[in-house]
C-alpha cells in the first residue's frame, strides 16, 4: 500500500498539468514574409513544446496558403513543431 500513494500523487500531478499543455498557441509578430520558399520571420514568445525562449526566428510553413492575408507587423498566434528537422509553423490564426 505504501507504493500506491506516491504513484497516485504522481498521476494527480501529471493530470493537473494537462490544462497548461492544452493551449500550445504562441503569440508573435510577423517581421518578414518570404514567398520562395514560403517562410515567415516571427518575433515570438517562448515555445514550450520546442524548448525555446522568446526570440526572432525564420519558420517554414506547413501550408503555403498560410501566407494569404498576412502582412508584416501583423500580430499572430501559431503552433510550431519540428518537421523533418525543420522548424515549421503548423497552425496559424489571428490573436483571440
Amino acid at each position: 500500500m505504501k507504493f500506491v500513494k506516491p504513484v497516485a500523487g504522481i498521476l494527480f500531478l501529471g493530470l493537473s498539468a494537462l490544462p497548461a499543455l492544452a493551449e500550445p498557441f504562441v503569440r508573435g509578430t510577423v517581421d518578414e514574409i518570404s514567398t520562395q520558399p514560403q517562410r515567415l520571420t516571427i518575433t515570438h514568445e517562448a515555445i514550450p513544446n520546442l524548448g525555446m525562449e522568446g526570440m526572432t526566428m525564420v519558420f517554414r510553413l506547413a501550408d503555403p496558403a498560410m501566407l494569404d492575408n498576412l502582412a508584416v507587423g501583423q500580430e499572430i498566434e501559431f503552433e510550431a513543431d519540428r518537421i523533418n528537422g525543420r522548424l515549421t509553423v503548423t497552425t496559424l490564426r489571428e490573436p483571440s
